[in-house]
Formats: structure tokens, sequence, C-alpha cells
């Protein structure tokens, strides 16, 4: 049986410099008495929290930390940013659960469950200068979560992929996840509950004070009565796995989940793991919008699933496009999608991208609410499939950044859903050698660029991959990373969100005037 109960997701946020006086409420200073517009500074400090892996005994995990190199960092002073080992869950009912599953499973485990928390405080992996990426590999069916932090630097940027290889069993395939910042609101369109799939969404809680958060669950009807998802206590420094169908009595294919912080803030992601199409991490939705973009689908996917939820009270009614490397098109009989206001609408789009990569973009028609989306993308056909999920993601402001990038084994997407744009796209220099390399590319007006990203020279390891915006429009982007494993498409797909490595800082000045009356 596969032991979850360990598994850890969620991050914190990146801090601000505190460098300025920030303005709460009411109009802008700026505006009021022509000060000088805020100054966008790197940030000082990042905090970052990673999940446990897995619990499987045919596994590997390698951890990817990285920050990009700045030109005003190149000779500064350093500090090491390190991820170490967190302490395990403190929910005590869902090693329960495993006990009385292994029980069930073989008599002769009854009563042992899941071990004890790990011991926090482990280093694990240091990063040691911005620009070359540190890893670490484990293959410990009790590897532990991490947290860890980043000073000065280190700070902007800094990005840690989790990688993990299972090669057998429920979930087998390529799981892979970006540490996110924590919030108080996640929304996850595309979970499940039927039979043959688990999904366990993983709260945590990376703060000294408890957390409390409503699981909420919506189908096409609406939403589902699942008053055990109800005020569910985290506790400071920990994390509660639950399993989603324990929170409805009706196996449901297409859900979307609403993870909401009554107090505090938490981290939250879902970790799917299907007998037969494999597992993966579902990352969550950007914010909703009225029209979103859901970048990256290969090109060689048998089956693609759209799932999109509206939160709000009003209906949504969107236009569906696919943007090929060519153009935009709508797909055959999915032209339109009309969801109702707090339902959720799934639809079987097949093998849509006939065999070039795309991104899907939903746009608003006339006056339509903001929605939250995913798809499920399938590859492979028979035994031999693999599943993965594209969250809708939001355009890059600066620049977005994604770690344990492998040699023709990466492939990032470029989505322009408006006006033409260029990008920067810089591949690092190899965990173990080698030198960067930069290339610029344009994206053509409702397109979708699939690259292969610029090989390091001399490459030696894994290595980072950064998307900077030059000019144009909006520019939306995502990796997959494919380690085809005896026939088996094993895949993983990472959006890249703005890496919000800078923050606006507001011009302190100093009126002495008063002091002469």
């Amino acid at each position: 049986m596969k032991r979850t109960t360990l598994s850890l997701f969620g991050a914190a946020a990146a801090l601000a410099a505190v460098t300025g006086v920030a303005a709460l409420g009411g109009a802008s200073p700026a505006a009021e008495t022509g000060a000088k517009a805020p100054t966008r500074l790197p940030v000082q400090r990042s905090t970052a929290l990673c999940p446990a892996p897995t619990s499987s005994d045919v596994a590997e995990t390698t951890y990817t930390s990285f920050t990009p190199q700045a030109k005003a960092q190149a000779g500064g002073k350093t500090s090491a940013a390190q991820l170490l080992s967190a302490a395990g869950p403190a929910a005590k009912s869902d090693a329960k659960a495993d006990a009385k599953a292994d029980a069930k499973a073989d008599p002769k485990k009854a009563g042992k469950g899941a071990k004890a928390p790990q011991a926090a405080g482990k280093p694990v992996l240091s990063l040691k200068e911005p620009g070359k990426p540190a890893t670490a590999t484990t293959s410990s069916s009790d590897a532990p979560a991490l947290v860890g932090t980043a000073d000065g630097a280190l700070a902007p940027g800094w990005t840690t992929q989790q990688t993990t290889v299972i090669a057998a069993g429920a979930g087998r395939g390529l799981h892979g996840v970006t540490c996110a910042a924590p919030d108080t609101s996640f929304w996850f369109p595309g979970v499940s509950t039927v039979k043959g799939r688990q999904d366990y969404v993983h709260v945590t809680n990376p703060d000294p004070t408890a957390a409390v958060v409503d699981l909420e669950l919506y189908g096409k009807d609406g939403r589902i009565k699942a008053p055990t998802g109800e005020a569910v206590n985290v506790p400071p420094r920990s994390t509660v796995p639950v399993l989603l169908s324990t929170l409805t009595d009706a196996p449901t294919e297409d859900l979307t989940l609403h993870v909401a912080a009554r107090n505090g803030r938490v981290g939250a992601g879902v970790q799917a793991s299907d007998e037969k199409l494999g597992g993966d991490w579902l990352a969550p939705s950007g914010d909703a919008s009225p029209s979103v973009v859901l970048p990256g689908i290969p090109a060689d996917a048998t089956s693609v699933r759209l799932v999109a939820h509206v939160p709000g009270d009003d209906d949504a009614d969107l236009k569906v496009r696919l943007a090929g490397p060519t153009g935009s098109i709508s797909p055959a009989g999915h032209e339109t999608l009309h969801i109702k206001s707090g339902m959720t609408t799934a639809v079987d789009l097949g093998d849509v991208t006939k065999g070039q990569a795309g991104s899907l973009l939903l746009t608003a028609e006339g006056d339509s609410a903001p929605v939250v989306a995913a798809l499920r993308v399938t590859r492979g056909k028979g035994d031999k499939q693999e599943t993965a999920f594209i969250p809708a993601t939001p355009a890059l402001d600066g620049r977005g950044t994604v770690a344990d990038n492998r040699p023709k084994g990466s492939t990032l997407a470029l989505v322009a859903p408006g006006k033409e744009a260029q990008v920067k796209v810089t591949s690092s220099a190899g965990a173990d050698g080698g030198s960067p390399v930069s290339k610029t590319y344009t994206v053509k007006a409702g397109t979708t660029l699939a690259v292969e990203p610029p090989q390091p020279g001399g490459t030696k390891g894994s290595y980072a991959v950064t998307v900077e915006k030059v000019s144009g429009g909006p520019v939306h982007a995502s990796r997959t990373l494919a380690l085809p494993k005896d026939g088996l498409p094993m895949f993983t797909i990472q959006p890249l969100p703005d890496d919000r490595s800078t923050v606006a800082v507001p011009e302190a000045e100093q009126d002495l005037s008063m002091l002469n009356r």
C-alpha cells in the first residue's frame, strides 16, 4: 500500500526589502503629494517548503535549488541558502487510518501504521552562489519535507524543484513540483474522487501559530456537502493530508477543490495517483480571471481534458481557442464554453493538438465572470500511459525560472495570446559545471512556441532555465520535463509564473518644515 500521510506541500513567500515606508489604505501618497513613484528593489529574504516526496520503496527524488545571476550580484557577498528537514505531519488520525488499511491488506501489519515524524533541522541541500544550481538526491521512502530560506543576493528569484521518479505501483511515473508561496485561498480544478484514483490535498502551516482551513468541493451541480472538510485545524509548522474521497460519499470524476483559510496562511497542493494513468502533483490555478491561459500541451498528447469553475455569483461565457505554432483555432465542437455560477464544467478535448504543441486560451465573451481552470494531459496508449496537469498560469511581468532541466529532456512552451512578444531564455551552468548561455526568441501573436532550451556550454548535470520578457505583449510559459523509461512516457509539467523577485518600495522623504514653526 502506498503511504501518503507523510506527504507535504507548501511554501512561504518572499519577503520585501525593508528600505522604505509603505502606505496602507487611502489614495496613493505619490498621487496626492507629487512624491516619486515607488522604486522596485530586490527582495532580501525568501522562504520555501517542499513536500515529502513519496513513501514508495522504488522511487528516487532529486532536489534542485537555484537563484538567477543578476548583474549587480557579480562578485558580491552572498549567504548560503539552505534546505533543512522539517517535522512530519501532526494529524494522528491519518496515521491510524494507515494502520487500519495496512491491517486490511496484511493482518501481520496490524497496528504499525505510519512511522513517527522525521526530526527537524537536518541540512539536506545548500546553495552557495547565484547562477549555479545545487542538487541533492534520495531514494529513501522516509525522505522528509524540507523547509529553507535564502537571504541577500540569493533571495531574488530563488526556486527549488523537486522531481521524483516512481518506478512502480499506484502513481508510478514522474512527479514534479515547484515550491510555491503561502496564501489564504487556493483553487484546484481537476481533482477526482472516483475509484482507482487517490487525490490527497496536503495543507501546510509554515507559521508558529495554528491555522484553520475549509476544504470545499464543487461539482457540476454546485457545492458538494462535505462537513468533515470544515474547520480543519492545521497545527503550527506541520502538515495535514486529507484524502478527498473521504469528504464525499459520491465518487465524482471532475471536481474543483477550494482550500480557504479562516485564519492564518497555508500552502496547499494536490498529489494525484491513478492506478492506470500514473500520477503527478496538481498545482493551484492562477487567480480567477475572465480570460486565462493554460500553456504547454505536448505535441504528442493523446488526451486533453479541461476542467473549469466559476467561483463568483455570475455565469461565465468563454471562447475556446488552441494557440498552435502558426496561429489560433477553435476546436471543432468546442468553440465556446458556458459555466454556471458556483459550478464546475469538464470538456474532453481528445487529441486536440494533432501532433503540434499548443496552449489553450479561454477568453471572456462580453461581461463574463472570472474563472479558474486546469488541464489533465495524457501521453501514451494502453498500459503505457502517463498523466500530468497544466493549471491556468499568469503572464510573466518580469521573469520566471524553473530548475532541474535535463539535456534533451526539457521543452519550454511560450505563448503570446495577444500581441507579438520577445523573450530572453537563459540556461544556467550545470550543477556539475559548464557555462550559461542565452538566446532571444520571438513569439508571434496568438501562437505557442515550443523549444528546447539552449544547452549550456560543456553541459554537466541538470541546469535551470530563466525566461525574461523583453518586449511586446503578455507572455505565459511552462516547462515539460520528460524522462521516458521502459516504454513509459514519464513526464511532468511546471508553470512559470513571475518569480516576484522585486518589490515596490516607496521613496522615504523627511519633511522638516514643522520643526521651524
